[in-house]
């Protein structure tokens, strides 16, 4: 079980760094950088189901990690 935990957690770590940055807006205060063209944009295609899985993925690796703990 622990090993199916450890490939779980390192394709996590694959998944959240393929997600493209979503608080790339907060720096443009402070850099003066003016990328406010594609601020409200909805993830769509690969990025949706990159998400999607991200979370169904989390969800499970909590899962485990619980059922691990008892």
């Amino acid at each position: 079980m622990e090993i199916v935990i450890l490939i779980l957690a390192l394709l996590l770590i694959a998944l959240v760094l393929l997600q493209s940055g979503k608080a790339e807006g907060g720096r443009s205060p402070f850099s003066g950088a003016t990328d406010s063209l594609f601020a409200n944009r909805k993830e769509r295609g690969g990025e949706l189901f990159i998400t999607r899985l991200t979370y169904a993925m989390g969800f499970v690796f909590f899962l485990l990690c619980f059922l691990v703990s008892l």
